[in-house]
Formats: C-alpha cells, sequence, structure tokens
C-alpha cells in the first residue's frame, strides 16, 4: 500500500463556495472516489476537520494503524485534508483518526460522505464506486406531471425493517423488496411510498431517526446499488418515492458526527440551542455556512444521486422554535427577542429555493405540528417553500372524536369540522403515521369503539372521511388491513389477518379509495383551494352527519359526500344538492359487503326540486350505519 500522495478535486470555486455556504454537490467531492492518478488505481480522501492538527486514514488495508496515510490540509484555511491513498479500492473499510489542536482530543470518525457503511453493529465506512444503469428515463421525464400539487398523492409509509420478514425473523433484502413491496404498492394503488429514514443508523429503536450515515442507504438490507434498484423498480411501476429525511438532529454515537474534529464542528456550540433534551442528541448549527452546505448537499444527493421524487423533512417544528421542548431560562431568544430560531427559517427558505429551482416534479414535505405561517408559501412570498405540511391537527382532532362512542359524538361535531376552518391555510397531507400505532396509543383499529363489527366500521369510515376530506392523504404500513396490535419495529406486520374476512374487507376498502382517488378529478385537481369544497351541511350534530361536496375543474365532476358516524341507519335521509341534476349515482358505499358492511345501498337516486340546505334541489337516501357515501 502505497504512501499518500498529494492531490485534491476542489477548484479555487469550489472553496470558495463551500466557505460561503453555497457548494450544494459537496459529495463529488468530499468522501472517498475510487480513481486513477497518473496510471495507478487508488482512492481520494477528502474530509474537513478544521481545528485538526493531524487527520490519518486508518483501515483494513495499513491495519487500523495511524500515522501511514496521513492526510495533508489545504493551504486555503478551508480545513480540509485530503489526498491520495494508491491501492485503496472498492470495498475496503476505513475511517478518519483526528487529533486536534482543541485540548489533544483524539476521535475516530466515520466518514460523513461515505456513501456505504459496515453493517450495524459494526462502524466503519466502506469504499464504495457505483455503476447502475437506470431504466427509470419514462418516469424522470413525466413524474412533474404525477407529482404536481393538483394531482392524486396517496402515500404509503414504509419502515423497511418490519414491512415485512422471513419466517425466521430476519430482514428482507433491496432486492426482495424490489419484488415484493413494489407489487403490493402497485395491486394497492398508492401513488407514493415514503420510506422512514433509509440513510445509515446504529441504534434500531431510533427507527431510523438517529443518523450516522448521511449519504450512505443503511447496508441492513443491501448495498447503495441495490437500493437504486428499488427506486427505479418502483418508478417503472409509476410509483414516486419519498425518503424521511433528517436535518433537525443527530446522535452522540463516537463515530458519528458530534465533536467530529475535537470541536464543535457540525453542532451548535451553546448547549442551549446545540442538544436536544427530548431525544438526548445533538443539533446542527445552521448559521454556519458549511455546515448548510453539508445538509443541503446531503438533500440534492438523495434527488440526484437516488432519483428520489420527494423528501418528508422530520421533526421542522424543533428547528422552527428556539424554545422547543425548554422550560424558561432553557433558551435564549433571538437577536428581536423571541423564540424563533431565524438560521433555520433561513436554512430551509435557501433549502427549498435551490431544490425547486434545481430540480424538476420534486416534491419537500414538512412535519410541522405548530401553528408557524407560511410553511407552504413561496419563499418570494415569505413563506418557507415547501411543497406540503402534514395535517397534526386534523389527525389528533379527528382520532380523538373517533375514539367517542357514537352516542357522544353529536355533542361533538365541531371537533370533526374545525379543520374545515384552517383547511386551506396551508397545502395539507392527512397523515396517519407511525407515530399514531406506538407507545400505548394502540392501533388504528383498536382505537375504535363498540364490537368488532362496529371497530370495523368506524375503521372504514375513518379512511373514506380522510379520502374525501382535501388534501392529500397518507397511510401507515398495517394500517391499511387493519392491523390490531401496535407497531413492532423488531417484527414483521401481522400478514396472516388478511385471511380473515373482516381485514380482507379493509384492504379492498383502501383499494377502492386509492383508485377513486386517482380516477375521480374532483378530489385532487382543487385539493388545496376553497374552491374544491363546499358544505352542504355540517350542522346536524343531533344525526352525527356530514354531507359536503368535492369539486375540481369541471362543474360535472363534482362528487356529493355523506358520512354518518353514527351505528344507527338513517333512512329517507334528505340532503340538498347545489346542481340541477336529474339523478346521482352512488360509486362508493364503505358499507358494502365486500369490506365486511352490511350491504346498505341505494340505487335510483332522484334529484326532486325540494329546496334543502338553502339549495333548490335535494335527494332522499339512505345512510348505512357507520358509513362513508359517495355520489356522482
Amino acid at each position: 500500500m502505497g504512501k499518500v500522495i498529494p492531490h485534491s478535486l476542489f477548484t479555487d470555486y469550489d472553496i470558495n463556495l463551500f466557505k460561503s455556504g453555497k457548494h450544494y454537490r459537496l459529495y463529488d467531492k468530499l468522501g472517498s472516489h475510487p480513481m486513477e492518478l497518473n496510471g495507478e488505481k487508488g482512492t481520494y480522501f477528502a474530509v474537513w476537520a478544521p481545528t485538526a492538527k493531524s487527520v490519518s486514514v486508518i483501515g483494513d488495508f495499513n491495519y487500523w494503524l495511524e500515522g501511514d496515510h496521513k492526510l495533508y490540509v489545504r493551504w486555503d484555511e478551508s480545513g480540509i485534508w485530503e489526498g491520495f491513498i494508491p491501492g485503496v479500492a472498492k470495498g475496503n473499510l476505513y475511517k478518519y483518526k483526528i487529533r486536534s489542536h482543541n485540548q489533544d482530543i483524539t476521535t475516530e470518525k466515520a466518514d460523513p460522505f461515505a456513501r456505504y457503511s459496515e453493517q450495524p453493529p459494526k462502524t466503519a465506512s466502506v469504499v464504495w464506486e457505483g455503476d447502475y444503469k437506470w431504466k427509470d428515463k419514462a418516469w424522470m421525464g413525466y413524474r412533474k406531471e404525477k407529482n404536481g400539487l393538483d394531482r392524486p398523492y396517496s402515500v404509503y409509509e414504509v419502515h423497511l425493517g418490519s414491512w415485512k420478514r422471513t419466517d425466521d425473523n430476519k430482514f428482507l433484502s433491496y432486492e426482495a423488496f424490489a419484488k415484493e413491496l413494489v407489487s403490493y404498492v402497485k395491486e394497492m394503488g398508492f401513488t407514493h411510498v415514503e420510506f422512514m429514514p433509509v440513510m445509515e443508523f446504529p441504534y434500531d429503536p431510533s427507527w431510523g431517526y438517529q443518523l450516522t450515515g448521511y449519504f450512505a442507504p443503511t447496508s441492513r438490507f443491501g448495498n447503495p446499488e441495490e437500493f437504486k434498484k428499488l427506486v427505479d423498480t418502483m418508478h417503472q411501476n409509476d410509483i414516486g418515492v419519498i425518503l424521511d429525511w433528517v436535518p433537525s438532529h443527530f446522535p452522540e454515537d463516537a463515530h458519528g458526527l458530534g465533536m467530529f474534529d475535537g470541536s464543535h464542528l457540525y453542532e451548535h456550540p451553546d448547549r442551549r440551542r446545540g442538544y436536544h433534551p427530548d431525544w438526548k442528541s445533538l443539533i446542527f448549527n445552521y448559521g454556519r455556512n458549511e455546515v448548510r452546505a453539508f445538509l443541503i448537499s446531503n438533500a440534492c444527493f438523495w434527488l440526484d444521486q437516488f432519483h428520489v421524487d420527494g423528501l418528508r423533512v422530520d421533526a421542522v417544528a424543533s428547528m422552527l422554535y428556539l424554545d422547543y421542548s425548554r422550560e424558561e431560562g432553557e433558551w435564549e431568544p433571538n437577536i428581536y427577542g423571541n423564540n424563533e430560531n431565524l438560521e433555520a427559517i433561513s436554512f430551509f427558505k435557501e433549502l427549498n429555493e435551490y431544490i425547486y429551482g434545481n430540480y424538476d416534479g420534486v416534491q419537500t414535505i414538512a412535519e410541522e405540528s405548530t401553528a408557524f405561517s407560511g410553511v407552504t408559501k413561496p419563499v418570494y412570498l415569505g413563506g418557507l417553500g415547501f411543497g406540503m405540511k402534514w395535517m397534526m391537527g386534523w389527525m389528533h382532532d379527528t382520532l380523538e372524536f373517533f375514539k367517542k362512542e357514537p352516542v357522544y359524538r353529536k355533542h361533538h361535531q365541531d371537533d370533526i369540522t374545525f379543520s374545515l376552518t384552517y383547511a386551506f391555510t396551508e397545502n395539507f397531507m392527512l397523515p396517519f403515521s407511525h407515530d399514531e400505532v406506538v407507545y400505548g396509543k394502540q392501533s388504528l383499529l383498536y382505537r375504535m369503539p363498540g364490537d368488532e363489527w362496529q371497530r370495523f366500521a368506524n375503521l372504514r369510515l375513518l379512511f373514506g372521511y380522510m379520502f374525501t376530506h382535501p388534501g392529500t392523504n397518507l397511510v401507515f404500513m398495517g394500517g391499511e388491513f387493519g392491523q390490531s396490535s401496535e407497531w413492532n419495529y423488531q417484527h414483521s406486520l401481522d400478514w396472516h389477518l388478511t385471511n380473515y374476512d373482516f381485514h380482507s374487507g379493509i384492504q379492498e376498502l383502501v383499494k377502492q379509495l386509492n383508485h377513486i382517488y386517482k380516477n375521480y378529478p374532483a378530489l385532487y385537481e382543487k385539493q388545496f383551494s376553497p374552491e374544491g369544497f363546499q358544505w352542504i351541511d355540517y350542522g346536524d350534530a343531533e344525526n352525527s352527519v356530514l354531507t359536503y361536496v368535492r369539486k375540481g375543474h369541471d362543474k360535472k365532476n363534482d362528487l356529493y359526500v355523506a358520512c354518518n358516524f353514527t351505528p344507527v341507519p338513517r333512512e329517507n335521509y334528505r340532503i340538498g344538492i347545489p346542481s340541477a341534476k336529474k339523478a346521482l349515482a352512488e360509486i362508493f358505499n364503505s358499507d358494502d359487503k365486500k369490506y365486511g358492511g352490511s350491504g346498505m345501498h341505494n340505487k335510483a337516486i332522484k334529484v326532486t326540486k325540494n329546496s334543502w340546505h338553502g339549495h333548490p334541489n335535494s335527494v332522499e337516501v339512505t345512510l348505512p350505519p357507520l358509513s362513508v357515501l359517495i355520489f356522482q
């Protein structure tokens, strides 16, 4: 193994961009890059460690000994150490051993820009070089149409480690997911899949939200090219791929980003802004140019190298507020004396401006749980620039309403209608995510009151209401077939339940709702606009019934929705009809026997000139128990 040869991939322009926080393709420069130099094969290494007094590459090629392969520090005060090591090739293991000027601290770190890592609990980085040939040219050409805000967006949220496992409880591989998961998502009719974090993480109970390898798909399921194949196969089947992305915090693991070069390099040095008390993790320093470039480069890496169609940004609220989860005296106000993190706000604006300006047909989605204004407004209008935001208030209010025994729901009608007072203030996605089925909250099914039939009827009603409410949709895996137990990341979903009629009925219902959502423009063309929704009657609390209209561009495509939140059938129930149609057809009924319902249907629904609900026309229908009906 030869000595380190001075070499650089950086130009002066690269360095200037890096120092100013504007280099968004750092993954092309930093990290390990197999290459040939003067006819000799080897690997170029580059790492940012400005307070280091020496940086050695240690690995399986030098017995993990320090000193044989010391990198050279650049002269330009960028803090970058670099060099070419002959003979190091794809598959070699390595770390950086960093001796700091800061109190002689020595650290051994995984490469922040590594493309591949050892499988946890091992922690070394792996030299990697990909040669994947993409086959999704068609998708990449028309995904702008598929991913638009006026298109169907029905998301299946997946934790790869527990969606399905082998009979002996081992992980499936990326290649197995490319067959089984793709086939299932396509059959169920979801338009997108969202993966909980796939970036390398050391600790399974974190579910992937404590990252140490931001540029490496986790090796638990295979190598980076195999993950690319999974994304590619999704695209070839017209399924978009969203990744959970975590720029909010990172763990203090010894091989991770914390105290990287013996200093607070990636994390904020002030503990009040650099440590997260809830997750016992470190918070990025959003005011440091090089850290912003690291994070935005990481977002671009997944969009660029892995053809990802969207990023769901985790824990946005924790980034926006200096006092998030902090008591008085544990945080310091900004220069204006309030609690907003101005540096994080600036970071989000820069991130979204760059992504939407440089990647066609992608979306960024904020998991933001507060009433922060303008999350999905464009940056040029003063917003943060996200494409969508999770509607956490809707989710909490809806689940609280559904938990109540139907006899009491008439006293809480306002809880289920309140969301429409703010539904169009942002571009909202309606989430029933993994967070709602853990830590004693119970599964969606077992949150429902009543006997077995009523529980399943309530769940069918919940999904029907969700798919007809304005906004896009997200369902966590298992919910779509009525998983009865809470989610357990250590085991497969209970797929055997789909052998039972009630569970297979829920599965069939979600499949049909996806079909209707994709095929009826009234449900998506104006899903973020008040023009796409009209109440018929939200005041019938005595019967716990809601009726409303969903509208698209063409009035003849209007859909009429009726929800009955009690187990009492409502016969001859009159609903006002805004337009002068002659008849309505029932196109969906959650009480259909094929879904596990009682089978009460409406056949010929004649529109009469009897005024009702302030409209000149009306119809009389039967509302089955605990049901959603859609008419056209």
